[in-house]
C-alpha cells in the first residue's frame, strides 16, 4: 500500500482558475465584465488564500477481486458499481482519494449570506468550488507520478454519486482513508463536512484505462456530468 498526504508531501500549490471562477457564477460570454463584478472578483481572488487550508489523503491498494459489478481492494473493501467494475477490472490497483480546502472559506460564504452580501457569497463560494477541484487535480497528478514510476497509467477520476456509484459508497472511501485524518466527516446522509471536499477513486493499470469512459456508452445525453 502506498499513500500520499499532505502531511508527508509538499504543500499543494493551488492555482485557482479565474476564468473558471467567472464561469460558476454566470460570467459565460465574451463580452465585458460590468466592472463592479470584475473588482470583485479579482479582490476575492487575490484575498482568498488565507481562508484555504488544503488537507489531502490518497491511498494506492492492490485490487483483489472483481466480479460483476462487485470490486474488492486490499483491506477487504468493497465497492459496488457496474461503471467502477469495468474500470477496475482492467486496473492492477485502485487509487482512493480525499481533498478538502477546509471550513473558513465556507464559514464565511455563510456570514456573507446573512449579512444580505449575495454577490460576494456567491463569488467566493465560486472560488471555493474552483479551489477544492484543483487541489483534486493536483493529487490526481501526484498519484499519476507514482503510478508511472512503476510504468504504469493512471484512469480518470470518479466520485461517488457519478453513473452508477451510490453516495452512500462515500462510507467505503472514508473507510479506507480515514477521513477524519484529513478534517472531512460524512453525514449521516453521506454529504461531506466541509462541503468544498472532494472524494474519488483512480484505476491504475495498462494504457487502456487512460481511454475509459462510461459516458461513450451512456444514453443520459443531459448529464450534467457527461464527458
Amino acid at each position: 500500500m502506498t499513500t500520499i498526504n499532505s502531511q508527508a508531501d509538499v504543500d499543494a500549490d493551488i492555482g485557482i482558475d479565474r476564468e473558471q471562477v467567472l464561469y460558476n457564477i454566470g460570467c459565460r460570454t465574451k463580452h465585458k465584465l460590468p466592472a463592479r463584478i470584475e473588482s470583485l472578483v479579482n479582490e476575492y481572488l487575490e484575498n482568498a488564500r488565507h481562508l484555504i487550508e488544503p488537507s489531502y489523503s490518497c491511498v494506492i491498494r492492490d485490487i483483489k477481486l472483481v466480479q460483476g459489478s462487485r470490486v474488492v481492494i486490499e483491506g477487504s473493501i468493497t465497492f459496488q458499481s457496474e461503471v467502477i467494475a469495468r474500470l477496475l477490472k482492467q486496473c492492477q490497483k485502485a487509487a482512493v482519494l480525499l481533498v478538502t480546502i477546509g471550513s473558513h472559506l465556507e464559514e464565511m460564504v455563510c456570514r456573507l449570506t446573512e449579512a444580505g452580501l449575495m454577490l460576494q457569497a456567491t463569488v467566493l463560494d465560486a472560488i471555493g468550488s474552483v479551489a477544492a477541484e484543483e487541489l483534486a487535480n493536483f493529487l490526481q497528478s501526484r498519484v499519476g507520478e507514482t503510478a508511472h514510476a512503476q510504468r504504469l497509467y493512471t484512469s480518470r477520476r470518479f466520485s461517488p454519486g457519478y453513473c452508477d456509484w451510490d453516495v452512500g459508497q462515500q462510507k467505503m472511501v472514508f473507510r479506507t482513508i480515514n477521513g477524519d485524518s484529513v478534517g472531512v466527516h460524512l453525514t449521516e446522509g453521506c454529504q461531506m463536512l466541509p462541503r468544498k471536499s472532494i472524494s474519488g477513486i483512480i484505476g491504475i493499470g495498462s494504457y487502456e484505462v487512460e481511454n475509459y469512459n462510461p459516458c461513450l456508452t451512456c444514453d443520459k445525453y443531459d448529464c450534467i456530468g457527461r464527458r
